[in-house]
């Protein structure tokens, strides 16, 4: 029995990393840019609302307003919405930031409710029915886009009536800040840069990225609108977009800096949210992504895309299976060997995005060994998160803090923002020792090509234990 679910594990995970591997090849197959729509007259932009949805970010809300206003677009064509939901000084904050640009002859209004009905999908639809804008961007609190950003993408919108979306890509305001912001931005451009790629310019099934992205409202309004019934109301909306009938676009030429965190709690907290939401949306799209008239090619892309943290519970399984799938006799699997040709997909891909973006790429792939590390010390939290994802609706939306830093500038250690450990830590510290008890029997039972990877989840645990006992530890606190 253990054999068998050691090896369902290791060939569930071979499915995931063929993903990438073709997504590559993709990427490949379509990397040419493609030319950008010509802007328009100044007397043809149409009017456009600019959301931006907060709860509680003091740090950064005048910087998320003020990127908005320096927008570069027809003042009488162009209203910003911070639809707050703040319970701390963040309120006040926005109300005088907003008067200051409503004095410089920028609409925004801040939207507060006392009542986080919905959380961020209810704020988003509240704001939608206080417009009438036929365009709506949306910048979440750790976003600060360029002043062109509206002028690279409402013309796509403008040129196919059949876009109900576009995203733009991530780019980051702070990645050379620490070593897991570094990670975080190998991976989310890997995402960005060859995933998203691969898959619009091939036909298949994207994901709004819940900001840095302009929606038609038409479509939004087409597709059922923003539900709360899962975490991501970005990924359901899309995909309900989707198939509606609407197109998304993905331009990677459009970038929308944003802020990584740099707690390990914080990112744990937000792969978390990601993971419950991924595996509702399953839950809710999978019958319709079936019974939809794509082609079985993107019917079958888009169940893996939205099935994508299973890979958390798969690695926890492979773990624990493999201690007592190495005391019984003539233990080799087929599955392994498929395993390590499909292991390769994902750093491939995360390389290919690195030469693509920077010149210095063979410096920041180093940190590729921790980025594999990291994301196996998470598999623990995200799958737990997974697990509520499959067993519940909606939930409490708990936001990722931001801290305002740049560069390798800014300080968060002692804001009152910083997020404590929970207790999920121990079970990753028990997975530690279990990893380190099972590099020990495999080098008894002379099976060396077990211990890197055991070797990968012993240092990953390490590191997101240790890196949230560490960070999680007394401080004198500040505003």
């Amino acid at each position: 029995m253990i054999q068998t679910i050691y090896t369902l594990a290791l060939l569930g995970l071979s499915i995931y990393g063929f993903q990438s591997l073709l997504l590559t090849l993709l990427y490949f197959w379509h990397r040419r840019p493609v030319p950008a729509v010509q802007a328009l007259a100044t007397l043809d932009w149409p009017r456009v609302t600019v959301q931006l949805p907060i709860y509680n970010e003091r740090n950064v809300v005048e910087r998320l307003i003020d990127a908005a206003a320096a927008l570069d677009y027809p003042r009488d064509r162009l209203e910003i919405q911070v639809l707050d939901d703040s319970t701390d000084d963040t309120t006040a904050l926005a109300e005088a930031r907003a008067a200051w640009h409503r004095a410089a002859g920028v609409a925004v209004r801040v939207l507060h409710r006392v009542d986080r009905g919905g959380f961020k999908a209810g704020a988003l639809s509240w704001g939608l029915a206080q417009t009438d804008a036929e365009y709506i961007a949306v910048f979440d609190a750790d976003f600060r886009p360029w002043p062109d950003f509206l002028l690279r993408t409402i013309p796509s919108l403008l040129a196919d009536p059949e876009v109900g979306m576009l995203q733009t890509r991530w780019a980051h305001l702070n990645n050379e800040y620490s070593p897991l912001t570094r990670v975080q931005a190998l991976a989310l451009d890997g995402h960005f840069v060859v995933e998203q790629i691969g898959r619009n310019r091939s036909g298949l099934l994207i994901n709004f990225n819940g900001s840095g992205g302009v929606w038609r409202r038409a479509c939004i309004e087409a597709a059922g609108g923003w539900q709360a019934d899962t975490m991501t109301e970005d990924l359901d909306l899309s995909y309900r977009a989707q198939l509606a009938g609407w197109r998304c676009l993905y331009l990677p030429e459009v970038e929308a800096p944003a802020e990584l965190p740099p707690q390990m709690e914080a990112f744990k907290r937000q792969q978390a949210r990601w993971a419950q939401g991924s595996a509702q949306c399953l839950r809710k799209l999978s019958l319709p992504i079936l019974r939809s008239r794509l082609t079985l090619p993107q019917k079958l892309m888009a169940l893996v895309h939205i099935s994508g943290y299973f890979t958390q519970p798969l690695m926890v399984i492979v773990l624990l299976a493999t201690l007592p799938v190495l005391l019984q006799p003539h233990t080799s699997s087929p599955a392994l060997l498929l395993l390590g040709v499909a292991g390769l997909g994902p750093p491939l891909l995360y390389a290919v995005a690195q030469s693509k973006l920077h010149g210095d790429w063979g410096r920041r792939v180093l940190y590729l060994p921790m980025l594999a590390a990291v994301a196996a010390g998470i598999t623990l939290s995200t799958s737990r998160a997974l697990w509520e994802g499959l067993t519940r609706w909606g939930g409490t939306f708990r936001r990722t803090p931001k801290f305002r830093l740049e560069g390798r500038q800014g300080q968060w250690t002692a804001s009152t923002y910083r997020l404590l450990p929970e207790r999920i830590v121990l079970g990753e510290l028990a997975l530690m020792v279990y990893a380190v008890v099972t590099v020990v029997v495999a080098v008894m039972q002379r099976q060396y090509a077990a211990i890197p990877f055991l070797l990968l989840y012993t240092v990953g645990y390490a590191i997101v234990a240790g890196s949230g006992l560490w960070q999680g530890r007394p401080v004198r606190t500040h505003i």
